[in-house]
């Protein structure tokens, strides 16, 4: 057989093992899982451990330092009484139709600051100012403005995550290739097209990046929102709970809500940002063992 033919059959060969799926065991598959679970679940252990060994000591007296059991038996409390399903609902809710308005508005936003030289030249810092600025500040004055309901809270959050998610955006589309709309136009793709099939699916892992830390500027938003805005009309959620542990002064309780705004943040992270995120990055090839 000719050497040629030999190693042009080798070439075909380790094509078609390229583009066989890898079948993994189920033990495998276990192992797996376990190096993702038990690295965070022994960390929380460890961190349990040194709560409890400082509570132990005594280095701070109990009104500033609560025991872990103390605050678990607050959380548990939430949980029998069926308390803690109204907090999340109120917050999480809160947050998501926060995000969602936030969405709706960063990503035209985002597209204009980076498609348009004087958009992004007279825009472009004052987004990139109003991001670097605590979104509590805004609060006060939301208060005057749209009194204590919802609407204040809103406005709040919309400040905090729309800059965040608007220049992610526009970090996202500045790496993609110039070569990749200029191929998009010359086989006859519109303004339009080209942003919908050609720009926006290139920018998506760095676009990924600005919905995370826009999630995150719009949780934290909400939170300081919900800690100073104290209504009844507005409903008890997770900051106004927070709030509720320092006006009675109980330190466990205050450390139940930081721990449940806490569960709030990795959840939503774990369950949404990453699935989306390893998707997309598998899409690519770009998948890592690490992650």
């Amino acid at each position: 057989m000719p050497l040629e033919v030999q190693e042009e059959g080798s070439v075909e060969a380790g094509l078609d093992a390229l583009d066989t799926p890898i079948h993994t065991s189920e033990g495998s598959r276990l192992r797996q899982i376990a190096a993702r679970v038990l690295p965070p679940v022994g960390a929380i252990v460890i961190l349990v451990a040194i709560w409890q060994a400082l509570w132990a000591a005594a280095f701070w007296p109990e009104f500033k330092l609560p025991a872990p059991a103390a605050v678990w038996s607050q959380i548990w409390q939430l949980v029998t009484s069926g308390d803690i399903g109204g907090l999340f609902w109120v917050s999480v809710h809160r947050a998501v139709i926060g995000f969602a308005i936030s969405l709706l508005i960063a990503v035209p936003l985002g597209l204009a600051i980076a498609n348009i030289t004087v958009v992004r030249r007279g825009i472009g810092p004052l987004v990139s100012g109003l991001q670097s600025l605590p979104s509590v500040a805004w609060v006060p004055a939301a208060i005057l403005w749209f009194g204590l309901n919802d609407r204040a809270i809103y406005w709040v959050v919309l400040l905090g995550a729309v800059p965040s998610i608007a220049n992610g955006l526009v970090s996202g589309l500045d790496q993609v290739p110039p070569i990749l709309p200029r191929v998009g136009k010359a086989l006859g793709a519109g303004r339009f097209g080209g942003i919908r099939y050609i720009l926006l699916p290139a920018a998506l892992p760095g676009f990924l990046g600005g919905l995370k830390q826009g999630w995150a500027f719009s949780w934290r938003s909400l939170m300081a929102a919900e800690l100073i805005a104290t209504s009844p009309e507005l409903g008890e959620g997770l900051g106004q709970y927070l709030h509720n542990g320092m006006s009675l002064s109980d330190i466990s309780m205050v450390f139940a809500g930081i721990v449940l705004i806490f569960v709030v943040g990795v959840g939503i992270e774990l369950l949404v940002f990453r699935p989306l995120e390893s998707s997309v990055l598998r899409a690519r090839g770009l998948t890592s063992s690490a992650r």
